[in-house]
């Protein structure tokens, strides 16, 4: 059998262009392309969760992420996703110089181990998965509970019941709109709370609109934007569960033409950045 050679590739950014090859009306399509699936699996879950936070933490109204409207009016402010290439240049947020950072809970243990000093963590999902995934990753003999105190934490109103009795900092609320006659009733009949997070059903799209709509943040520069695996075929910064199975996949081209694989929910995903890029003024960097 010949012997394998090992080749150093020298990775070049595609050209850029003046604008995306597909139309605005289709990206967001795409990225509202799984709404209804979405919907049907979550909604028993949401309306009782809901019930069960309100019940301990409510009125929501009163703890709302709007205390933190125009908080860093006019500053940049640090976004950051939890996609592969967050190990590469994470460290270099430990020097903030004075820009906010606003992060995907996802990273919690990943950011607190480099001793990045994150000024909101934020949830949207509402499985217990997002209480494993506080640690996953990290150290085991580490107590990353304790790490929350002191820590805020902006949390959907629908987050998992446990994971805000974990929680030992500063939670604050908000909601989003779904388009679902049925939820939005079971919604009102415990608090009409309407602090509306628009998200493109991710985390990291959540916090982009929280930076720019609510902290009133002028420039937003992303890390951990990936939207897809790793060469390695990677999820995350760090070993994950999502690593063992990546089950149903898709190849893409990421910015040196290289075929990558995601999955169909984190392309749509992507579209949505791209559609909010397009059509909501302001300056973004990707430092992905």
């Amino acid at each position: 059998m010949a012997e394998r050679k090992q080749e150093k590739v020298w990775l070049e950014l595609q050209p850029y262009i003046d604008q995306p090859p597909v139309d605005p009306q289709q990206l967001y399509g795409r990225a509202c392309a799984n709404d209804a699936t979405t919907i049907t699996s979550w909604r028993e879950t949401w309306t009782s969760q809901y019930r069960a936070n309100h019940a301990i933490h409510g009125p929501f109204k009163n703890k709302s992420i709007g205390k933190l409207y125009k908080k860093h009016l006019h500053s940049p402010i640090f976004v950051v996703g939890s996609g592969p290439s967050l190990k590469k240049n994470a460290h270099q947020l430990v020097k903030k110089n004075g820009i906010p950072i606003i992060s995907c809970l996802h990273n919690f243990h990943f950011l607190e181990d480099l001793g990045v000093d994150v000024d909101y963590y934020v949830n949207l999902d509402a499985g217990p998965i997002t209480i494993a995934e506080v640690a996953e990753g990290g150290n085991p003999e580490v107590d990353y509970w304790a790490k929350t105190k002191g820590k805020t934490l902006l949390a959907h109103v629908s987050s998992h019941p446990n994971l805000l009795a974990k929680w030992q900092g500063e939670i604050l609320f908000f909601n989003c709109p779904i388009p679902d006659v049925a939820i939005e009733e079971e919604f009102s009949k415990v608090e009409k709370f309407r602090t509306f997070v628009s998200s493109g059903g991710n985390v990291l799209g959540a916090c982009l609109y929280i930076a720019k709509a609510f902290l009133g943040c002028s420039t937003k520069i992303f890390l951990g934007a990936d939207f897809s695996f790793s060469y390695e075929e990677k999820f995350h910064g760090w070993d994950s569960s999502y690593d063992v199975k990546l089950g149903q996949v898709m190849r893409v081209r990421d910015i040196y033409g290289i075929p990558v694989k995601t999955w169909a929910s984190y392309n749509n995903f992507k579209a949505w950045f791209d559609y909010v890029a397009m059509r909501v003024p302001g300056q973004y960097i990707n430092a992905t």
